[in-house]
């Protein structure tokens, strides 16, 4: 279940559309979720319709301390 995992922050694949490239997750709202692809810039999901592939934390997050 990804629901779990969504977080603002997290790297996700859109299997429909693999040119769009690797995603960040930008907000969650309930079942719409905002991600911001490499190569399709800031999109709206609904996660009903869409299984998003979680990829993981995005690397960066850990060198901000």
């Amino acid at each position: 279940m990804i629901e779990a995992f969504l977080e603002p922050g997290v790297l996700v694949r859109h299997p429909g559309q693999p040119d769009w490239g690797l995603g960040q997750v930008q907000s969650v709202d309930g079942r719409r979720v905002t991600i911001n692809f490499e190569d399709a810039g800031k999109q709206t999901i609904d996660i009903s319709h869409v299984d998003l592939e979680y990829v993981g934390p995005d690397p960066r997050a850990d060198s901000r301390a």
